[in-house]
């Protein structure tokens, strides 16, 4: 494939190496010096466009790649209160995009386990759940997206849980949750790897599910394999409909 790759910063450099090893050509490469260079004209060289640019850049960029008729690989976060009016004006306009929270194979294991957790949870009610994420200071948005699909996760599972509610770095520390509420607790720290927590706690003991990120080679490698699943399909996906769970 031809692929343009919109926000070559670190992540960009990364999707770039997985995309050469696999055989396919990066044909244009949008960072903050060169968005000028971000239009449909360019776009159409390239076969499939992949964003990890920023939230405010996201939902530009991903109108540009519909104007190109450019199928486009979205794993920016932080623009999903745009997400429905997105998705209309995707199948409306016969666009294809697919969006996810976290491309990486391990991370998509854990989104699936977590709901079988919490479903099976529902038969434990002595236990209370919250989760916890930690991220680098570049970090721009909280909770991050992964935290909040597996909040989504157990609330759609668990039938004691309504809404999450963010806490970001302890900036409220007496929190007076409601039972049917879910803490998503968020925690910046320079140079740290993403760590998703899933913690279950009782009077007598506590379950925690945990999954670490060594490196951001797994979203990389990730978004080339969505990529490359996108070819000859049309629609609105999410990163889940590449997984055959059962």
């Amino acid at each position: 494939m031809k692929i343009a790759l919109l926000g070559y910063g670190k992540m960009g450099l990364i999707i770039e190496r997985y995309a050469l090893e696999r055989g396919h050509e990066v044909v244009l490469k949008i960072n903050l010096e060169n968005q000028a260079d971000l239009t449909p004209e360019n776009l159409s060289k390239a076969d499939v466009a992949i964003d990890f640019s920023a939230p405010d850049a996201a939902i530009t960029n991903i109108y540009t790649c519909f104007d190109a008729k450019i199928p486009v690989v979205v794993g920016t976060t932080g623009w999903y209160g745009e997400l429905q009016k997105v998705k209309n004006d995707c199948l409306g306009s016969n666009n294809t995009l697919l969006y996810g929270s976290n491309f990486s194979i391990g991370v998509n294991v854990f989104f699936h386990v977590n709901k079988v957790l919490a479903k099976l949870m529902n038969n434990f009610p002595a236990y209370d759940v919250q989760v916890e994420e930690i991220h680098h200071t570049q970090k721009l948005d909280s909770p991050s997206g992964t935290a909040m699909t597996i909040a989504e996760g157990i609330i759609d599972n668990l039938d004691r849980k309504e809404e999450w509610v963010n806490i970001l770095d302890g900036d409220a520390p007496e929190v007076n949750l409601k039972q049917e509420q879910l803490l998503i607790a968020s925690e910046r720290v320079d140079q740290v790897p993403g760590t998703h927590t899933v913690v279950y706690s009782s009077e007598v003991d506590e379950i925690e599910f945990k999954h670490t990120a060594h490196s951001r080679a797994g979203f990389a490698l990730g978004a080339v394999i969505a990529a490359e699943w996108l070819q000859d399909k049309h629609g609105f996906f999410n990163i889940a409909d590449i997984f055959n769970f059962k």
